[in-house]
């Protein structure tokens, strides 16, 4: 079986690309009691299990998601928290239900979340940045979105940037440099349709999907006046290339396959290697 991927609502579950994507589950449940079964549950038929949340996520949400592995004293859950909006958390969640059906073991799976977060692009059209705090923004954007009909391009990720739309001296909001499929999904009062007309066309998107607004989106932006967007790489063949490129390590602390600098599973950074010992000089060498 593929190891488990776990979201924290079902509302970071995307569709599919195809019949060979796994479901993702939700994690926690309701209860401490029906989080533990169904964790163990998961555990026991897939083997190892991944569970992505968000570090903005409410303290009863990760506080029961620590507890449980407490509990179980697994050493085959991985809670991996991930500073990303919740569709790019959705997005980055749908691309390791790709590859969890690849030959990669659950080691490599985990430690690629970071490598994967930095070639997903998300961000969000907004109606007002004053309650937005995620992003840096200047004065001069707070006291501009108090005006009627005022608009925000942001990007939070991989690098943040804000630019007001409509203005003259408009620059572009900085898109990916390879191809990448769009998802979108509008709040209850959409500003317009800039996303659609303008942003994907500028950006090449190899297609888009609309998607329902995670419920956390609207805390996350600080405004119900948002179409929130991720585009990200979507072709599994293309992302197993990424991952499998990266030289594989050994953790020394729990012996899982890793990729990067530390291991997903028990958080050990990798070790440096050991200097080699120094070479004794021969006798009456200077």
């Amino acid at each position: 079986m593929p190891t488990a991927i776990a979201v924290t609502s079902s509302d970071l579950v995307l569709p599919p690309h195809d019949r060979q994507t796994p479901p993702a589950v939700v994690q926690p449940q309701e209860t401490l009691e029906s989080s533990l079964l169904g964790m163990h549950a998961l555990i026991e038929q897939h083997g190892y299990v991944i569970a992505l949340h968000s570090p903005s996520d409410a303290s009863v949400v990760t506080r029961r998601l620590h507890t449980v592995r407490s509990m179980l004293e697994s050493d085959r859950l991985a809670l991996l928290a991930v500073d990303l909006p919740p569709l790019g958390l959705a997005l980055l969640a749908q691309q390791l239900r790709q590859l969890s059906v690849c030959d990669f073991s659950p080691g490599v799976l985990a430690s690629s979340v970071r490598l994967l977060a930095h070639y997903i692009y998300a961000g969000a059209l907004l109606g007002s940045v004053a309650k937005l705090d995620r992003v840096p923004v200047t004065l001069k954007s707070h006291a501009k979105s108090w005006v009627p009909g005022a608009q925000f391009a942001v990007l939070a990720n991989p690098r943040p940037q804000l630019v007001r739309l409509n203005v003259a001296d408009q620059e572009p909001l900085a898109g990916p440099e390879f191809g990448t499929r769009l998802h979108i999904a509008q709040g209850p009062q959409p500003p317009s349709d800039w996303v659609t007309s303008t942003l994907a066309p500028a950006w090449q998107v190899q297609g888009s999907l609309p998607v329902p607004l995670p419920e956390g989106s609207v805390r996350w932006w600080g405004t119900g006046k948002l179409v929130e967007f991720a585009a990200g790489l979507s072709d599994v063949s293309v992302l197993y290339q990424l991952v499998s490129s990266v030289r594989r390590e050994t953790c020394h602390w729990c012996g899982l396959e890793l990729i990067g600098d530390r291991c997903g599973f028990c958080h050990a950074p990798l070790r440096e290697p050991e200097p080699a010992p120094a070479r004794a000089l021969p006798p009456g060498a200077t």
